[in-house]
């Protein structure tokens, strides 16, 4: 008597590879099963109020004089383009925030090349040179606008008068500037370790390679430092301007919106709780502010990723 063993048919491999997959499934769920809670409540914090946000800029509602809330579509951001005092607001955001991200990068820079080397103490002045960021942005408001640009008693003025000049009421006559030099101060110290990660990870035979042929030490940053460190000064650019896009205790600290330095952050706040109590036009300024958020992250994270990735391939 013989027996005959039955080959697997095409169905029960289909079957098979179904279940497998399945299970893979199931075991992925199961593990991000512990991280529903927080996103969850995530979404409740974050996304729940934006889209209040978005309903509310699709309305006419004023709270002072109190008026029924009406639906007006688009009119809100329409206004947008034809409000002079939004528009002024809008170049100030953009020059604050180009001139604070590219000054704090070229000085971020600066520094991470000195510190790219070996010295006594080196690991102690890292940590003091990060300590500007560190600090809160109504903290370091604070001192700069009392202990810094003081025109009696400011320590810039103390030296200017020292020097024989009249003393110079910074922020009254530069009332952006002052904020973009706080704003450097801080987030230079954030380039610098961006830049000094890329630093450190440039090639050392390569380098030793150019010395040996005779390359300068200009045209060696200009040909091989300079474009290792071209991502790392994009992904820098990009995560300032995330960040510096919504600047808003600096402002409120050292001119408290005065002219010439209220951003659209700020000129939200001033149409909204700060004594306008226009809640309909604030969510759509506010809205525009989100979504060019968005617009620059999603360009951060893209590059994020292929930073990584090439990280990991070389």
């Amino acid at each position: 008597m013989t027996t005959t063993s039955r080959k697997p048919s095409n169905s029960d491999a289909e079957q098979r590879s179904a279940d497998e997959s399945r299970d893979a499934r199931r075991k992925k769920w199961l593990r991000r099963l512990p991280l529903l809670p927080a996103l969850i409540f995530t979404i409740v914090v974050t996304q729940l109020p934006f889209l209040f946000s978005l309903w509310y800029s699709l309305t006419d509602w004023k709270i002072v004089p109190p008026e029924p809330r009406t639906f007006t579509g688009l009119n809100n951001y329409i206004e947008g383009y034809t409000n002079e005092f939004f528009l002024d607001a809008v170049i100030v955001s953009v020059i604050m925030t180009v001139s604070a991200v590219l000054l704090s990068l070229l000085l971020g820079l600066a520094v991470a090349m000195l510190l790219d080397r070996e010295f006594r103490g080196r690991g102690i002045l890292r940590t003091l040179m990060i300590t500007p960021f560190l600090i809160m942005p109504v903290v370091a408001g604070l001192v700069w606008s009392t202990q810094m640009f003081n025109s009696t008693f400011g320590v810039l003025n103390w030296i200017i008068t020292s020097l024989g000049f009249d003393a110079i009421p910074f922020v009254e006559r530069f009332p952006l500037a002052s904020i973009v030099v706080v704003l450097v101060w801080q987030w230079a110290p954030f380039m610098m370790l961006i830049m000094l990660a890329g630093l450190q990870g440039q090639p050392l035979d390569i380098l030793e390679a150019a010395r040996v042929d005779g390359a300068t030490p200009t045209q060696i940053f200009r040909n091989l430092t300079l474009p290792l460190l071209r991502p790392y000064m994009e992904l820098g650019i990009l995560l300032g301007s995330i960040y510096l896009i919504q600047v808003f205790d600096h402002i409120e600290v050292i001119t408290g919106g005065g002219p010439g330095s209220t951003n659209v952050p700020f000129f939200v706040f001033q149409r909204s709780i700060g004594g306008g109590w226009d809640f309909g036009q604030a969510s759509a300024y506010a809205v525009i502010v989100v979504i060019a958020s968005i617009i620059i992250a999603t360009f951060a994270l893209r590059l994020l990723s292929g930073l990584i990735e090439s990280e990991a391939t070389s």
